[in-house]
């Protein structure tokens, strides 16, 4: 007759202590607060794909915008440079 061990064996319970399960109360309250972040992620990120391409075309514009008046700004410290070196 064979005998099943784990009967024989009394269940051993863990033993928390109570910085143990304070830490993992704030470990829950983490995981629950990056549940919510990714949350906000997720719904963030449904935007249509129509929105993406006008969200795109304006950054794009913007940043062609910005470097062109980066350009200019430069040409022209350029020019005063020139200008300061020949006076």
């Amino acid at each position: 007759m064979h005998h099943n061990n784990i009967m024989d064996t009394p269940s051993k319970k863990p033993y928390i202590s109570i910085m143990a399960h304070e830490e993992e109360e704030e470990m829950q309250h983490d995981i629950s607060k990056l549940g919510d972040q990714v949350q906000q992620i997720l719904l963030s990120q449904r935007v249509t794909k129509n929105e993406l391409e006008v969200m795109t075309n304006v950054n794009m514009d913007g940043l062609k915008r910005n470097m062109e008046g980066f350009k200019d700004g430069l040409e022209t410290k350029m020019e005063d440079l020139k200008d300061g070196l020949k006076a």
